[in-house]
């Protein structure tokens, strides 16, 4: 949450300006200025109000399409990048970007004005689960779909898929990660300087009462969140002594509901102290009278303590109580381990990612996530140009700054979920592909997700464009480490998608005699079309070793894209049943 800079401004509005303004019914605007009694000591907007405020209107959304009562059912990991100060204005927009069958997710962009000085900057974006509540004989409520028109909404709609399957592994990454050797002999053994865990501990009870409840007589999610971040604060503060800085909350499930005249009883603890951050664990419980407690909902909350420059301080470290300190300590370095994964791969923009990221089954969903989500935002881009058709086999390029993409596509009469079987084993590829000349299976990661050792011709001392020339020049080759994903679709009208992308293994370093090839972003997306045929897209974010094998096609001076094409085509008719 560090101090505001005029480029940053910039960098973040431009985004917003390319989005073509267009009339979403679910969406729901909220402009709301930040008074004193919003704020905490510093004279900024505290956390805790401006979730109450985001939930507000994410719920508002998630009903407007519903057209029934919503409740929160979880919000993935929240990001926050500035404060606000008193007398600025937050902006919030909600939409709808995807409804399955009884859920919906809903994105929620928050950002801040400055009513004198005209700047805009964005402060964080998040993503939301809504459930719609049952009826009053008890069915369950089916959501008619969302209709995506903008390129934004296309690829929000798009890869909503993929974040709904992160959440539904999220606990089972933690579970594996903590079976993992190296999180098992973290060192949790400290200096005589060390705080006690037991010293941050917070115990704290509310009264549900009717201002805290939502037009449902539920208690309202965004009220439950804001008492958490209260009780989180109080307990990072006693471990730095000082006022900390809430930077981020993970992803988080709403276990069950609470109603106007429960009493939460709240609870917090330092879990673990890294060197210039710290996790809060929280969790609120939920009882009436003297019935049994209920687990309502648990968070980990990650805080810093700034130096007057802004600076994240070091910390003290904290010494974890028996037993369940210690469980708590290890399960807080697993988290980080994921945070950092999250950052590196998904949370980064594509171009900002190296392009071959190291392979770790520990960070195996967010790469499978990173390759299927950048291959569909790249295939929902509405600037792809033409460059050259054969036979109704067409080229297409798209141009971004400094990235060349292209696109090649042909109707087969073969159907979908066969095409989608037969260009999904990448082993068979060299049958058909020229630009294979091997193709071998290196490590099965999961049924969705492989690794694969590819061996194409090298074009650097052959004629540009032409693998023969390449293969008689020196019999130099190029090889690539590549991930395979492949996900059917989600839903109607979405397409099967076959997506790749480099990755480095310890075990398969670069060789002798072969110049290491790294792709950022390819694959199929395969759609079915009438009279059971299948509209076949091959994508590629041409890196250097992939340019030149179709540098001549793009210009226009050779067609062996065509040739390609036909070849995939006859191998898909003669494998159709």
């Amino acid at each position: 949450m560090s101090s505001r800079t005029s480029d940053c401004l910039e960098e973040e509005d431009g985004e917003e300006e390319e989005e073509e303004e267009n009339y979403n019914p679910t969406e729901v605007k909220m402009s709301q200025i930040v008074m004193p009694c919003h704020s905490n000591h510093r004279q900024e907007l505290s956390v805790g109000q401006l979730l109450k405020w985001m939930d507000s209107a994410a719920c508002l959304s998630a009903e407007r399409h519903a057209g029934s009562p919503c409740v929160t059912a979880s919000m993935d990991d929240i990001h926050f990048e500035h404060t606000i100060s008193v007398g600025q204005v937050v902006n919030i927009r909600a939409k709808v970007n995807r409804a399955f069958n009884t859920s919906m997710e809903v994105g929620i962009q928050v950002n801040c004005e400055d009513l004198f000085s005209d700047r805009h900057w964005r402060v964080c974006h998040a993503y939301a689960t809504f459930v719609t509540q049952r009826t009053s004989t008890g069915q369950k409520v089916t959501l008619k779909p969302i209709v995506p028109v903008t390129q934004k909404e296309q690829v929000e709609y798009s890869v909503a898929a993929e974040r709904r399957r992160v959440r539904m592994v999220h606990d089972d990454i933690i579970k594996d990660l903590l079976s993992n050797e190296w999180v098992q002999q973290v060192d949790s053994s400290v200096g005589p300087s060390a705080v006690a865990a037991e010293r941050t501990r917070v115990e704290s009870v509310e009264l549900v009462l009717p201002p805290h409840a939502n037009h449902q007589v539920n208690t309202f999610g965004g009220q439950i969140m804001a008492w958490m971040v209260n009780v989180a604060t109080i307990a990072a503060s006693r471990l730095s002594q000082a006022h900390p800085t809430l930077r981020a909350i993970d992803m988080f499930t709403f276990r069950g509901p609470s109603q106007v005249g429960d009493r939460l009883l709240l609870k917090a603890i330092v879990n673990n102290a890294f060197r210039n951050s710290m996790e809060v664990g929280v969790r609120a419980e939920a009882y009436h009278e003297e019935g049994p407690n209920r687990h309502i909902n648990s968070a980990f909350m990650t805080f810093e303590v700034l130096d007057d420059g802004g600076k994240p301080r070091t910390l003290p470290r904290i010494r974890p109580e028996p037993l369940e300190g210690q469980r708590r300590f290890q399960e807080a370095t697993a988290r980080k381990k994921i945070r950092l994964d999250r950052k590196y791969i998904i949370s980064r923009t594509q171009g900002e990612v190296p392009l071959s990221v190291p392979w770790d089954p520990t960070n195996q969903v967010y790469l499978s996530f990173n390759n299927v989500s950048a291959l569909k935002m790249l295939a929902a881009r509405s600037s792809w140009r033409l460059s050259c058709e054969k036979d109704q086999v067409q080229l297409y390029t798209l141009e971004q700054k400094s990235m060349l993409s292209f696109k090649i596509e042909c109707e087969v009469d073969v159907p979908a979920h066969r095409a989608f079987d037969l260009l999904a084993e990448l082993s068979n590829r060299p049958s058909w592909d020229s630009h294979y000349k091997k193709c071998e299976l290196i490590q099965l990661v999961d049924n969705d997700d492989f690794i694969y050792r590819v061996v194409t011709p090298s074009v650097r001392h052959g004629a540009m464009g032409s693998p023969t020339a390449a293969n008689q020049a020196k019999g130099i080759l190029q090889d690539f480490i590549l991930l395979a994903s492949k996900r059917k679709p989600c839903g109607s009208g979405d397409p099967y998608v076959i997506a790749l992308r480099s990755v480095s293994l310890p075990t398969h370093p670069p060789t002798e005699g072969y110049n290491r090839g790294e792709v950022l972003c390819a694959g199929f997306t395969i759609l079915e079309t009438k009279d059971n045929k299948s509209l076949i897209s091959y994508f590629n974010q041409a890196s250097p070793e992939v340019l030149p094998y179709i540098s001549t096609d793009i210009a226009g001076l050779s067609s062996s894209f065509y040739h390609t094409f036909c070849s995939c085509s006859q191998y898909l008719t003669r494998n159709r049943l």
